[in-house]
């Protein structure tokens, strides 16, 4: 996925207030303008879009569908075909679980059932209160580490199920620690 341009921050002050709908959908107008003749632009704009919403709801994707002079079928396939993008709100912090062969021999599958206890949610769900997303992973290039879990951008790797709450607990307090400084084992 490619990064958010700064233009595409969600608010321009320098406080931390959400963005109303009418800057969001402004920004989306303007993303639309600056991708719809470029070839392969869809997925660009799909991407900043879902970056300034959180996810593409439907009034989103049939506003890139009208932009685009597509129809909102040819647009929700591509949204529904690639696993980045999202039709529902994900969490603040997205966990994502691997259960590639390694990681699933060496217990990810015990680690994704103690995400699941902790956070109360099932994979692809977001707790109520929208801080946690959990989804399943088939490999992230970690196998030698394994099991591996992302939180975002950050690997943890050798995560342990017993050690799985005090990760959520540390990730809430925003103590979230680079794979290279802290080894959860």
């Amino acid at each position: 996925m490619t990064s958010l341009p700064a233009s595409a921050a969600p608010c321009s002050c320098a406080c931390s207030c959400e963005p109303s709908e009418t800057e969001m959908f402004a920004r989306l107008d303007e993303v639309i303008s600056e991708y719809r003749e470029k070839p392969g632009g869809l997925i660009p704009a799909l991407q900043t879009a879902q970056s300034v919403f959180g996810y593409l709801p439907e009034t989103v994707i049939r506003r890139i569908a009208e932009g685009f002079g597509k129809t909102v079928s040819e647009v929700a396939g591509v949204v529904t075909f690639y696993s980045f993008f999202t039709l529902h709100p994900r969490g603040k912090y997205l966990v994502r679980v691997c259960l590639g062969t390694a990681c699933y021999v060496r217990g990810g599958k015990d680690v994704l059932d103690a995400f699941k206890k902790k956070l109360q949610i099932e994979v692809g769900e977001t707790t109520p209160d929208r801080q946690f997303s959990l989804e399943v992973g088939r490999c992230f290039g970690a196998c030698g580490m394994a099991p591996v879990v992302m939180v975002n951008d950050t690997v943890y790797q050798r995560v342990k199920p017993a050690r799985v709450g005090e990760m959520v607990n540390q990730i809430v307090a925003g103590a979230v620690v680079a794979a290279s400084e802290k080894e959860h084992t």
